[in-house]
């Protein structure tokens, strides 16, 4: 906390970006349900095809998850579509 011109404490919240075992910000989330659709997908191929197969599966599904993860996190934390050309808005606001 730092103080202002008043003498109050005031937050300025975090100082570094969120990082957690190297995935970054809003991918935490995405790494997140890629694990629990992984563990879904386990349940679902051992009940089906046998514990091993659940367990590749399960693999398979999590490595994919993350590897998309990293790959889009090489992007940056906020890619955008980037729209190549000119574009002219137009009455933008109304005239009263």
């Amino acid at each position: 906390m730092t103080m202002n011109q008043e003498g109050y404490p005031v937050f300025k919240g975090l100082q570094k970006p969120l990082e957690f075992m190297g995935i970054r910000g809003r991918f935490l989330t995405l790494a997140a349900a890629a694990i629990g659709v992984s563990f879904v997908g386990f349940i679902g191929f051992s009940i089906a095809l046998g514990k091993l197969a659940g367990f590749i599966a399960m693999l398979v599904m999590a490595v994919v998850g993350l590897v998309t993860i990293y790959v889009k996190q090489r992007g940056g934390l906020h890619n955008k579509r980037r729209a190549k050309g000119i574009h002219v808005y137009k009455n933008l606001r109304r005239n009263s």
